[in-house]
């Protein structure tokens, strides 16, 4: 089974150019750049390093670096300071080349450069806090948490909840050993709120729900108001299913009614459970932030869930005034209008939308529209368009014209534009895969393999191309030994892929080994219930002599669709007919 699927200055001394070096070097705007700024949210104070003389030999890379710098060439300097960084062992060198690294976003050698900083300025705060947020985000909190601890002594406030980023994939003695390390900390920092709210979620996450709750009333004490800690407090009562699990959010909130922050999080944590109380609390913030499209955009949405398009409407249509958001605005408009059977307008709002996140989608529904008239020029025509309007998304969208054209029953079109697209991006995996599947949809079984074995000879490790050839040749043709081979491979790569397993067992039955096939089988139906894998489990338990376990498998098989043509092909050719299943009456639809 297989799924188709600069800036040029004037020269200055070099004396000049090295004294800065050995002090506090220029440094790039680190605010216009989201890694910085999440690492270091409140830069400390620079230290100033003492000039000094650098040795002879690290004068002409400093230079190179100074200029690279100024040209706007960042990776170059920053090259070229960290070398100098592991060599003369200065922290104003290393300070330069922290701060470079993290300008670039390259976490390794931003982590080279801080722990060279810190070997000079053990107590340099920015580079704590840097090598802090750096080695909790690696996986690494006990080696964070010394840093921490640096920063909490110097009376600024530590990022302790940070040191929980992949606390779920720590092992239980690692948990504990942080854990403790905390609690050492608690002893020092007592009201330390992050430090109170950083042992809450530990504890919550462990599930010992009672110490989270003792550790969050310290901090309530603290800081009453404060919003992570209501938040966790409201879904460890949801955990417990308790009666009213927000009680204490609608307590702060009737206190401080202006609280647009908590109340926004509430309304969020609502919509899961509650989407009318959350609709008055989206429209509470809407009313204090009239213009605010998210809000906006938030009602829309709660109103269509609960059936009211009219509203739902209406503050779509207050999103486009705003200037923002529009995309989505214009989506979920076509998607009204599509449901109230005015596919002009739903074309029209399509049409609008931009390269975001609903672009793909809303180019799939346009194309969905085009082939119901059978319009296959105006797709063709208006997908070309699209690739050129943008081109960093020409591989998609060759491949979404391409399946809308298949899917319609087109496959002679969708075929040239696959061709026309691999052309044009010859270096597509994803595109010949997509034509292998055509090929094979085809009956053209040498152009699919030719496709497939082209994308191994790039790929050797592709686990869809070698369980898409293996399954393939072991459905239709003698070629048992390579399609096993093929399909042993791409298990060894992904072992829990069910479509890989399914293979497995298939390629088995058709070797005879019917107790390997029934293994294989019945993993992949355990994982995955398809009609598909039932046809295949079915098949082996029957030609097994298992045939009242067959029969229910099919049974089941069809429930989950009664159409199902490989299913349905399989039972004909056993002489199986489908009333002998005695299929039970389907349950109607929910709300019919």
């Amino acid at each position: 089974m297989f799924r188709p699927l600069a800036l040029f200055l004037a020269l200055v001394p070099a004396a000049a150019l090295l004294g800065a070096c050995a002090a506090t070097p220029e440094q790039p705007p680190a605010e216009s750049t989201p890694a910085a700024a999440e690492i270091n949210p409140e830069p400390a104070p620079v230290v100033e390093a003492p000039e000094r003389p650098f040795p002879d030999e690290s004068v002409y890379p400093l230079l190179v670096a100074e200029f690279a710098l100024r040209r706007g060439d960042y990776d170059i300097a920053m090259q070229n300071y960290l070398e100098q960084a592991r060599l003369l062992n200065d922290a104003g060198i290393a300070r330069h080349a922290t701060r470079l690294a993290q300008f670039l976003d390259n976490e390794a050698y931003t982590l080279e450069a801080v722990q060279l900083w810190l070997a000079q300025e053990p107590g340099a705060l920015e580079a704590n806090n840097t090598a802090a947020t750096l080695l909790a985000r690696q996986g690494q909190p006990l080696e964070a948490i010394d840093h921490m601890a640096v920063v909490a002594r110097s009376g600024q406030q530590a990022n302790f909840p940070t040191l929980l980023q992949n606390y779920a994939s720590l092992s239980p003695e690692e948990r504990a050993e942080l854990n403790a390390a905390l609690a050492g900390l608690s002893s020092e920092f007592p009201d330390d709120p992050a430090l109170l709210l950083t042992q809450a979620l530990a504890s919550a996450e462990s599930g010992e729900l009672e110490t989270a709750q003792e550790k969050l009333d310290q901090l309530f004490l603290i800081e009453p108001e404060q919003h992570q800690a209501l938040l966790l407090e409201a879904r460890m009562n949801l955990q417990l299913q308790q009666e009213k699990p927000f009680t204490h959010i609608e307590q702060v909130l009737a206190e401080n009614p202006d609280n647009r922050r908590l109340r926004l999080e509430y309304a969020r944590l609502l919509s899961a459970t509650d989407p009318e109380a959350a609709r008055q609390q989206f429209e509470i913030l809407s009313a204090q932030s009239p213009g605010d499209a998210d809000l906006l955009l938030s009602l829309a949405l709660l109103n269509h869930e609960a059936g009211d398009d009219l509203i739902a409407r209406a503050y779509l249509q207050q999103v486009l005034t705003t200037g923002e958001r529009l995309d989505e605005a214009h989506f979920y408009l076509g998607m009204l209008d599509e449901n109230t059977g005015d596919t002009g307008a739903a074309l029209a709002h399509y049409r609008q939308v931009g390269e975001g996140r609903q672009f793909l989608a809303a180019n799939q529904r346009i194309g969905e529209l085009m082939l119901e008239d059978g319009a296959v020029g105006e797709l063709q025509e208006w997908f070309s368009g699209r690739r050129e309007v943008a081109p960093g998304l020409r591989e998609q969208l060759y491949g979404l014209e391409a399946e809308l054209l298949r899917a319609a029953s087109y496959p002679s079109d969708a075929m040239e534009v696959l061709d026309t697209a691999l052309v044009d991006l010859p270096q597509s995996e994803s595109l010949l895969y997509a034509r292998a599947m055509l090929h094979q949809q085809l009956g053209d079984l040498a152009g699919m393999e030719a496709d497939l074995r082209e994308i191994l000879s790039r790929d050797p490790d592709n686990a869809n191309a070698l369980n898409a050839l293996g399954y393939t040749l072991a459905d239709q043709t003698e070629r048992l030994d390579e399609a096993h081979a093929l399909i042993a491979r791409a298990l060894e790569l992904r072992p829990e892929e069910p479509a890989i397993l399914d293979s497995m067992g298939w390629v088995l039955f058709r070797k005879g080994d019917m107790e390997g096939a029934i293994h294989f089988l019945t993993q992949a139906y355990a994982l995955f219930p398809d009609p598909e894998v039932a046809a295949h489990l079915g098949e082996a338990l029957w030609a097994s002599g298992d045939r009242e376990r067959a029969m229910q498998v099919w049974q089941a098989g069809l429930l989950a669709d009664p159409q199902h043509q490989l299913l349905l092909a399989t039972l004909r050719r056993l002489g199986v007919e489908p009333e002998a299943l005695a299929l039970p009456t389907p349950p109607p639809a929910p709300g019919l």
